[in-house]
């Protein structure tokens, strides 16, 4: 039976290196994948997901009104598809998340989302939330804060390398835009 799998964590934990590398043992039994990414994040390019240690794959791009169970449809009634991966998983909207499910429930086919948890305000994003809540397995992708404890939580950096408390949910910027840490430090704003 294929399920809905929902690995998350805070930036810089390596969730694209883990999408890849699942991506890469299906490919290598001869099994073909689906990759799925946001049109929100263009930090890399258009279509293309990428780990943070050079590795990268092509990959088919989402946008918040598409209806990703008829793309999975479509897609496996013209090739084969083992396993759908989806990165940037916070991107999605409620309703994707449940076209997710129906896909791996009527189509059999897992899908695997990768995403982060909560924003720099600690706060859920709506695809994340969905998924928390409907997904059949959770798997925290683990990272460490400044202090050697798992880091949860992420600020984000204005270009003074100051903590930003208020803004939009959504602010797509390079790695040194956020810092990772764990509660206590992310609560404290406490950098080093």
């Amino acid at each position: 039976m294929a399920k809905l799998y929902f690995s998350y964590s805070a930036m810089n934990a390596g969730k694209s290196t883990v999408l890849l590398q699942a991506s890469y043992n299906y490919q290598e039994r001869g099994m073909k994948t689906l990759l799925l990414t946001s049109a929100v994040d263009d930090r890399i390019g258009q279509g293309v997901i990428a780990s943070r240690i050079g590795l990268e794959q092509p990959a088919e791009m989402f946008s918040p009104g598409d209806d990703l169970f008829l793309r999975i449809k479509d897609a496996m009634a013209t090739s084969q598809i083992d396993c759908v991966l989806v990165d940037e998983a916070q991107f999605l909207s409620d309703a994707q998340v449940w076209q997710l499910a129906q896909a791996a429930d009527d189509l059999s086919v897992p899908v695997m989302c990768y995403g982060l948890r909560t924003d720099f305000q600690g706060k859920l994003f709506p695809g994340s939330a969905a998924l928390l809540a409907i997904a059949d397995n959770l798997r925290e992708i683990r990272t460490i804060c400044w202090c050697g404890r798992k880091a949860t939580m992420v600020v984000r950096m204005d270009g003074d390398g100051n903590v930003i408390e208020a803004g939009e949910q959504v602010v797509i910027g390079g790695e040194d835009s956020y810092v990772s840490l764990c509660r206590r430090h992310w609560r404290a704003r406490q950098l080093k």
